[in-house]
């Protein structure tokens, strides 16, 4: 027992940056990203030792946190607040930090006005360069569905923040 507690210890330590930016892609807030990487690391810990034999934990982890993402949704749905307008179009702010400040923030921004399951779609296959079959495979979807929600995804972005279509450009 002493010896896998040992090793979730290290796995935490090794992976919370990762586990919290991709929580914070899905929730747009600090505080829910913190809020659903401790739900998902709570849930794993009481089956570590069996998580591991298994070998890499990686990807059942990823699963729960994206679960544990989409059935906060469930519970909650209909209580998000819708967000202000984003702010002026990213690179407004010169050569300097600034300008990609302002687009991560405007991303940040468009990602909330998104379905989690939207969201979670875009961030697996975009942030985390998943395939479409393994996305589906995380999320617990078809396939057809993964592509659905991405294109869904994709066409509300472009009409919800146009200036992120052309903000790499340039740079």
């Amino acid at each position: 027992m002493q010896k896998a507690e040992e090793s979730f210890r290290r796995y935490v330590g090794d992976r919370l940056v990762g586990l919290t930016r991709v929580a914070y892609l899905l929730t747009g807030d600090v505080h829910q990203a913190d809020d659903l990487v401790q739900a998902t690391l709570e849930r794993v810990a009481s089956r570590w030792e069996r998580i591991e034999r298994h070998g890499d934990p990686d990807p059942y982890v990823r699963r729960v946190l994206y679960s544990q993402h989409v059935s906060a949704w469930r519970r909650h749905r209909g209580r998000d607040v819708p967000v202000a307008e984003p702010p002026e179009p990213p690179g407004a702010g010169g050569d300097d930090h600034s300008g990609r400040v302002v687009l991560s923030v405007a991303v940040a921004q468009a990602l909330s006005r998104l379905s989690r399951r939207q969201r979670a779609v875009l961030v697996l296959r975009y942030f985390e360069d998943q395939t479409e079959a393994r996305t589906a495979e995380i999320l617990g979807l078809s396939v057809g569905t993964v592509k659905s929600h991405a294109r869904a995804a994709l066409a509300r972005l472009r009409e919800v923040a146009p200036e992120l279509a052309t903000a790499g450009e340039g740079s």
